[in-house]
């Protein structure tokens, strides 16, 4: 008995170390198992993601992930973080200083603190809910869903309805630049005579009513004018970087509220001329620089298509630079320095909406009409109708942006964009082939702006007229006499002599 129990203790240590290696056999055999079905990538597989990363394709034919799935391409990536800060770029300080140098002295400030304080009010609006109601899943034809509000969800990866190769962070915050840049525009027709008070107000009703809804009808996958990639769209229209939901809505807006806040004091009766065009020079330049990351960086990669935006609006803004001032020339004996920076601003907003539609041709053709046909809503229009757009606002994005979204039917190449290409399942998918070739997409994008022009007059009329009822829409005579700086913000731009 004694020898029984001394065998079993001998034993006893070969059993564990059995139990043991019987073990790691089994987890061996269950890694295997499981590395059977998560190997490595092959290399055609590799090859087909590095090949879906260069062509900006999807990483995920056919429902299979390649390697690539879910991570954001470093190239695009860069173009898109760079993009979000030229259109940032366009706002602060381009804008500002074009408008800023457009008005008088004694109100410089006060522009330049407009598009402060609605670059930081409409990054609170758009990071809080903004975002959500324009690119959230989960909504309808007009507003996004609540997905993402104040963000939620939105990291790093691509969000691949929209884009393949750029994280979803960076394509919020480079939308949010689009949506800074477009109630600031409206800034130009009201200059000189409207309280700061009065201007946040609205622009923040005005991104609800106004912007959200229409950037996401436009844009959004499942938008109701997102003629390319909503199959069910209930009107088929095409737009690249935002002719109708950035230049028309803000000039538009910009008309009816001029109107409806009255004329500035002594206007007609005494010289309201810029105060600087330096200023109106440098800020043009600045506009025309960041506008590459508005329509080249709309293709949202650097790709083909951004290539060809990047190349078309560069044409269309030199050559309407140059017709103005030579319009201006023939009918006025002299071309101004503003002449060829009104030239520049409106060939950028007519091609906005068709820069990666059209090709070199296009671009020139519509850089000619963007240089005459806003020319003469400024010279003759305003003149006729009597309406104090101080900056020309209505004039160059209210009728440059209709021109562009009109022209931009007319124009588009099937050959330029794919989307439009019959070869292309998802232009057969959506009918845009067939509108591109027999010239239906004229009547869509005519839709599309009456539509545009419907919502954007009849919200302002209501959120002025609110605005008005709440706090006053305008200061007291001898504020705006006195000028806005000093009575709004108590500063002047100038020290010194006048």
């Amino acid at each position: 008995m004694n020898h029984r129990r001394t065998a079993h203790r001998t034993a006893a240590p070969y059993r564990r170390y059995f139990s043991l290696a019987l073990l790691f056999l089994s987890v061996t055999h269950s890694l295997l198992a499981q590395d059977s079905l998560t190997t490595a990538p092959s290399l055609e597989q590799r090859v087909a993601g590095l090949e879906a990363y260069l062509n900006n394709a999807n990483p995920s034919p056919g429902g299979h992930a390649l390697p690539s799935s879910g991570i954001a391409g470093p190239g695009h990536n860069g173009w898109m973080m760079t993009s979000a800060a030229l259109v940032l770029f366009m706002t602060l300080p381009g804008l500002a200083l074009f408008y800023g140098g457009l008005v008088r002295r004694k109100n410089v400030l006060s522009v330049l603190a407009q598009c402060l304080g609605i670059a930081g009010l409409v990054t609170i609006l758009w990071w809080a809910v903004g975002y959500s109601l324009v690119f959230s899943d989960g909504g309808n034809a007009v507003l996004g869903g609540w997905n993402h509000l104040f963000l939620s969800g939105v990291g790093p990866a691509p969000d691949t309805s929209y884009a393949y190769w750029v994280s979803e962070n960076i394509f919020a915050i480079y939308q949010m630049m689009f949506a800074i840049i477009t109630p600031a525009l409206i800034v130009g027709a009201i200059a000189e005579r409207m309280k700061y008070s009065a201007v946040l107000l609205f622009v923040t009703a005005w991104m609800f009513l106004v912007y959200f809804p229409l950037a996401h009808m436009v844009w959004g996958a499942n938008g109701l004018m997102n003629g390319v990639w909503n199959a069910d769209a209930a009107v088929r229209s095409i737009d690249f970087a935002g002719g109708t939901v950035v230049h028309m809505s803000s000039g538009w807006s910009a008309l009816v509220l001029c109107l409806i806040l009255g004329k500035r004091i002594g206007f007609g009766r005494e010289p309201m001329l810029p105060h600087n065009m330096v200023l109106v020079m440098v800020g043009t330049g600045m506009l025309w620089v960041g506008w590459y990351g508005f329509n080249a960086g709309s293709a949202l990669a650097a790709d083909g298509i951004a290539a060809n935006a990047f190349v078309t609006t560069t044409l269309a803004a030199a050559v309407a630079s140059f017709v103005w001032p030579m319009a201006e020339w023939a009918v006025r004996g002299k071309p101004s320095v503003l002449g060829f920076c009104s030239g520049v601003v409106s060939g950028l907003v007519v091609i906005t909406p068709a820069c990666g539609f059209v090709d070199v041709n296009g671009a020139v053709g519509i850089g000619v009409v963007a240089g005459l046909v806003p020319f003469l809503a400024v010279w003759k229009l305003k003149s006729w109708l009597g309406y104090d757009d101080a900056l020309d606002t209505f004039g160059v994005h209210g009728v440059g942006g209709t021109l562009g979204a009109i022209v931009t039917g007319l124009a588009a190449s099937p050959s330029v964009n794919p989307n439009l290409s019959a070869a292309n399942a998802a232009a057969q998918a959506n009918g845009l082939a067939g509108l591109a070739l027999n010239g239906g997409l004229v009547l869509e994008q005519l839709k599309a702006a009456g539509l545009t022009l419907l919502l954007s007059v009849a919200a302002t009329v209501l959120i002025a007229y609110a605005v008005r009822a709440f706090i006053g829409l305008r200061p007291s005579a001898s504020s705006e006499l006195t000028g806005l700086d000093i009575a709004e913000h108590g500063e002047e731009g100038y020290t010194g002599a006048h």
